[in-house]
């Protein structure tokens, strides 16, 4: 009985749960997409020409497409290089997401925990603010069998 009951409950609630979760916006979740597929050219159609990258609050990281791109190239020629959202925030034209990166370093291969803030113009993103956390190097492999 109390699993009938429990079983009915959820029913009725996730679909009023979900529903008031705001769906991000396209250009957040192609990027995203594209990021994880290595798809260089992907991935900046969701950008603006004059996009802006910080380190939060206002270190610049990279102006100007081109200058993402150059950055870019040469991190998704990383073959584990991958990007989990752990918890977004949708508000308005700005997506907070916290994510979960697993990617290669000079000194070996390993996961990093940062916040994205991505900031929308029109259909494409215009800024992003990035709050780095540390860097968690994979320590089970020998040093020589690092990439």
């Amino acid at each position: 009985m109390q699993t009938t009951v429990l079983a009915a409950t959820l029913a009725f609630a996730l679909p009023l749960a979900t529903a008031n979760v705001p769906k991000p916006p396209a250009a957040v979740e192609r990027q995203l997409a594209a990021y994880n597929a290595h798809d260089l050219e992907a991935f900046m159609a969701c950008y603006t020409d004059d996009v802006e990258l910080y380190e939060f609050p206002d270190k610049p990281i990279a102006k100007g497409a081109a200058a993402m791109r150059e950055r870019y190239k040469a991190r998704f020629a990383d073959p584990i290089l991958r990007a989990e959202v752990q918890n977004r925030i949708v508000m308005g034209e700005r997506v907070i997401d916290l994510e979960h990166v697993v990617r290669t370093w000079p000194e070996g291969s390993g996961t990093w925990e940062l916040v994205a803030i991505y900031e929308l113009r029109g259909e494409r993103i215009g800024k992003v603010y990035f709050i780095f956390g540390a860097k968690t190097l994979d320590r089970s492999q020998p040093a020589s069998a690092r990439p």
